[in-house]
């Protein structure tokens, strides 16, 4: 069973930053897609990055130029940087990978003044 661990999170400012990491058991961490997830009160959840083994990545279009994601296989973490965040970002952030057909417990981000 892997397990994936999420932490980081919290609540900040309008126009704070944020870590998010993401320790996941599996051998096979370097070679596989991971992604971070959010949903949002009453709404679904939605892709917010992916990074690929070799280090591409996509972005939803909602966070592009202020989340970039990021990992470093030697630890089997990932990791997101999220700057410039607003009310909007606030959710539950979830890491997995659906090639592993495992997802985190998630943490919780809140954005508010």
């Amino acid at each position: 069973q892997v397990q994936l661990v999420e932490s980081g999170g919290g609540l900040v400012q309008p126009g704070g930053s944020l870590r998010l990491s993401c320790v996941a058991s599996t051998r096979v961490f370097g070679i596989i897609p991971m992604d971070w997830h959010r949903q949002a009160p009453g709404k679904q959840r939605e892709l917010v990055a992916r990074i690929r083994a070799g280090g591409s990545t996509i972005y939803a279009d909602s966070v592009k130029g202020r989340f970039t994601v990021s990992r470093d296989d030697a630890k089997n973490t990932m990791f997101l940087q999220m700057n410039s965040l607003k009310p909007e970002d606030t959710a539950v952030y979830y890491c997995g990978s659906a090639d592993l057909g495992s997802w985190g417990q998630g943490t919780q981000v809140t954005v508010s003044s």
